[in-house]
């Protein structure tokens, strides 16, 4: 709140050139209060989809990477097969594709938010599987060892030993794609989902201000981020104390 005060200063002042329009994001003015409550109220589909995404992702890569380090060479084979493809389709081109193509291909209609969330889970799960794949190699083979000497299944072994101790190590990386993921989700306004970005651009269209709306629109992200950011340090702290107590 005590940013408020400073901000309204800054683009009042910013105000003062021709060229600049600073009153249209000025939350001074009732003009600039209503512009910026218009661009907030898609931080809520910003945070849904990236967080729909990010959950599925994480299921589907780690059910890509388990057949990976399998000693039978198909299942290593597909594993793979699918890791490269994913990766290779661009986002946007994978989110075109869903919204436009699979309609037609599965006959469901499928609206923009699950359009952008299967496009987004389906490219971030090929990361996903790559970054399960290195964090369950870097356990040592000791531990799969312990693990059946006391009578552990295979399922039971990944739950309740590997899995535990690999999160801890991948997890840096797991926030990274959170990160990620919330910068992509920016891509789905092109398909009409009303969250930060296409508010912007909606705006920009009856305001004509694109340098001051898109600075706001940078701040927003840039929030979001850092404070994702944090939540994962955090988390990451939490786990490596509860590990040495």
């Amino acid at each position: 709140m005590r940013l408020l005060p400073l901000f309204s200063a800054f683009l009042l002042l910013s105000g003062c050139s021709a060229n600049w329009g600073w009153y249209v994001v000025n939350p001074a003015t009732p003009q600039g209060y209503n512009n910026l409550k218009f661009m907030l109220s898609g931080l809520a589909y910003t945070v849904q989809l990236s967080a729909t995404a990010i959950a599925i992702s994480i299921v589907v890569g780690l059910l890509v990477a388990l057949p990976g380090l399998s000693p039978n060479k198909w299942l290593r084979g597909m594993s793979r097969a699918y890791v490269e493809v994913v990766r290779a389709v661009p986002i946007l081109v994978l989110i075109l594709w869903v919204y436009y193509g699979l309609p037609p291909v599965t006959g469901i209609t499928i609206g923009v938010f699950w359009a952008g969330v299967i496009a987004l889970a389906l490219s971030d799960s090929a990361f996903q599987a790559e970054i399960f794949r290195a964090g369950i190699q870097s356990i040592a083979r000791g531990q799969y060892e312990a693990a059946y000497s006391v009578s552990l299944g295979y399922v039971d072994t990944m739950r309740y030993v590997i899995l535990p101790q690999a999160i801890r190590r991948i997890l840096p990386a797991l926030g990274n794609q959170l990160v990620y993921m919330l910068k992509m989700s920016s891509l789905v306004s092109v398909i009409g989902m009303q969250e930060l970005t296409r508010k912007a651009n909606e705006l920009v269209v009856s305001e004509y201000r694109p340098l001051e709306i898109y600075t706001v629109l940078v701040l927003e992200y840039l929030v979001l981020i850092l404070i994702v950011s944090a939540g994962v340090r955090w988390l990451e702290r939490r786990l490596q104390a509860d590990e040495r107590g």
